[in-house]
């Protein structure tokens, strides 16, 4: 899949502009989102207990968040509650980390049941990305757990926390993930991510969302390379 070619403006909207560290505070989480009005990004992206959180000075900036981050070795019930606490507490949008261990031993209607679980409490509009932890993952577990997913109401598929040993997105595991979903959901590559050359590699893989840390970092790459 091959894009005509982005700048900086236009990639801009494909981005979580992401702040999940622990050692995170509330005036980075205020700086984030000053950040992501100068960037143009489309949503930030947080950690549940940074929520509520005050975008107003940002008109149309999206809030999503994070669920059973970063292991998914949560009772599906937890992640229930959490997905709905943070859907009240004004998160648009709702990136769950699914039972990893689960989806390694073939147990595809667990994944299923689990990521059903959160979706049901947080219903549409709010936006269910389910991270798989690609790089953990054989070819064919990529596509049982995009499959369980899709089956699951989800709206996306996620490649990655970025917090994983196995490593983040790759186009390789994109393109995978994308050709499973085929247009149905979307594809969020996340993790690993820090160049121009990086973004719009899985951009062309199939990536509709990218979640980035070092948003402003891509962006100037990007200008850069198109000699602007």
């Amino acid at each position: 899949m091959t894009h005509d070619p982005l700048d900086a403006t236009a990639l801009a909207r494909f981005v979580d502009h992401t702040l999940l560290k622990p050692e995170a505070t509330r005036a980075d989480v205020e700086a984030l989102v000053a950040e992501a009005g100068r960037l143009g990004v489309y949503s930030i992206c947080i950690s549940p207990s940074f929520l509520p959180v005050d975008v107003s000075g940002v008109p149309g900036l999206k809030v999503a968040t994070v669920c059973g981050f970063p292991s998914g070795k949560h009772h599906s019930d937890v992640k229930a509650a959490e997905a709905a606490r943070s859907v009240a507490d004004g998160a648009d949008e709702v990136d769950m980390v699914i039972d990893v261990g689960a989806a390694k031993e073939r147990r595809f209607d667990d994944v299923q049941a689990d990521i059903a679980a959160v979706r049901a409490a947080a219903p549409r509009p709010t936006v269910l990305k389910v991270i798989i932890e690609s790089a953990a993952l054989s070819d064919h577990e990529i596509v049982e757990v995009c499959r369980a997913a899709e089956a699951a109401g989800a709206d996306f598929v996620k490649t990655s926390t970025g917090f994983h040993p196995a490593g983040g997105a790759t186009a390789r595991a994109v393109g995978i993930m994308a050709g499973t979903v085929g247009g149905r959901l979307g594809v969020k590559a996340s993790g690993g991510i820090r160049t121009a050359a990086d973004a719009l590699a899985m951009i062309n893989a199939g990536a509709t969302r990218l979640g980035l840390s070092g948003t402003a970092a891509v962006l100037a790459g990007l200008e850069a390379d198109a000699g602007y």
